[in-house]
């Protein structure tokens, strides 16, 4: 009761802004309400204008052409307005949300961007090195903008429906730390989670982030596939190859099935064999050394670290052996019972002829 007795007295905004965040950290009140511009007018403007909205900011986007945006296509408190309109209705927040092709296209709102952030959502197209990042080419178009990377891993599906469901991790980078804290701030207040990656040129990572698939199975899906093609490329040879040569039999009906699955055991043990083998080499390392202090080799610290991987794959092998082992249980239980109905079929026609060869010779 004394708690219900207290909230009910304690005012709105201080319950709003001295929440605590994920790390404890508590939210400082200077970013307020302000407006927030975005520039663009696509998907991924939409699930931001509604994430922004549904944290109580006001939001104005900006297009090139706002009477041809469908109407109820943003959420009611969404402002509708020319780029230029934005970028002067903005407090101190723009969003860009558009192609970095058409980032040329925004050099006449220079003066309009200067002295506010300017967070660049967009991502990589290809996984060159050496290149400058979209990011990086923003802040050069608008020196006097002060630029941050953020948003780009947060898919529009995860700004629809909050940081409940799918990723909530933000990354975030720029060379200037006092509009990055904003970031940091305003991605707090959405409900998600930032990480501070340093400078600006960490953009370059962060915009190739959502072109790799699954970086840490390369390794271990590629250590499956070889130990997989060495041990079904044997008993090819052995179970398919050597009895025709040597003695006619037609076994190539086992590839698919029988050849596989004779396979799949020897990879899962192969590779279980491997998740255990790192940590006796590690000890026997560290016996050798007299202490655990020291670093292990790279590639030993590689190969732990893809333990978790290799016991996947070794499962998954695993399972998959018992699924074909079960088919090819039925398999052969369906031949058995075709064999009998042929088998009983051949007896039942062996009796009949039996039983009419006596009647007839005592008919005669």
């Amino acid at each position: 009761m004394v708690i219900i007795i207290i909230l009910k007295f304690v005012p709105l905004s201080y319950l709003q802004y001295h929440r605590t965040t994920m790390n404890g950290e508590s939210l400082p009140q200077r970013l307020g309400n302000p407006v927030i511009g975005i520039i663009g007018s696509g998907d991924f403007s939409r699930s931001l204008a509604i994430r922004l909205v549904a944290s109580g900011f006001s939001v104005v986007v900006g297009s090139r052409n706002p009477k041809r945006i469908p109407k109820g296509l943003f959420p009611d408190g969404v402002e509708l307005r020319s780029q230029r309109e934005a970028v002067d209705s903005a407090e101190r927040v723009i969003f860009a949300a558009i192609y970095p092709e058409h980032y040329s296209t925004l050099v006449g709102l220079r003066d309009g961007l200067a002295g506010k952030v300017l967070v660049d959502v967009s991502n990589a197209t290809r996984l060159d090195d050496g290149e400058l990042s979209n990011a990086e080419q923003l802040a050069e178009l608008f020196p006097q903008s002060r630029v941050v990377k953020g948003f780009n891993v947060i898919s529009a599906w995860a700004l629809q429906t909050g940081a409940h469901d799918g990723s909530r991790q933000v990354l975030i980078c720029s060379d200037c730390s006092d509009s990055k804290a904003t970031v940091v701030q305003l991605t707090r207040r959405l409900g998600f989670s930032p990480v501070d990656l340093g400078g600006l040129v960490a953009s370059r990572d962060i915009e190739k982030a959502p072109l790799h698939l699954f970086p840490s199975w390369e390794g271990a899906t590629l250590v499956t596939f070889l130990l997989f093609l060495f041990f079904y490329g044997y008993n090819v040879v052995k179970h398919v190859l050597l009895p025709y040569l040597a003695h006619g039999e037609h076994n190539f009906y086992q590839l698919p099935l029988e050849t596989v699955n004779q396979t799949l055991p020897a990879v899962a043990l192969i590779l279980l064999g491997l998740v255990y083998l790192p940590g006796l080499v590690a000890a026997v390392l560290q016996l050798a050394r007299g202490t655990k202090y020291k670093r292990f080799p790279s590639w030993l610290d590689r190969w732990m670290c893809r333990r978790k991987e290799l016991g996947l794959m070794s499962f998954l092998c695993a399972g998959v052996h018992a699924v074909y082992s079960m088919c090819l249980t039925l398999r052969r239980a369906a031949g058995y019972r075709l064999l009998n109905a042929a088998y009983r079929q051949v007896i039942g026609g062996w009796n009949l002829c039996v039983c009419l060869s006596v009647v007839s010779g005592i008919w005669n």
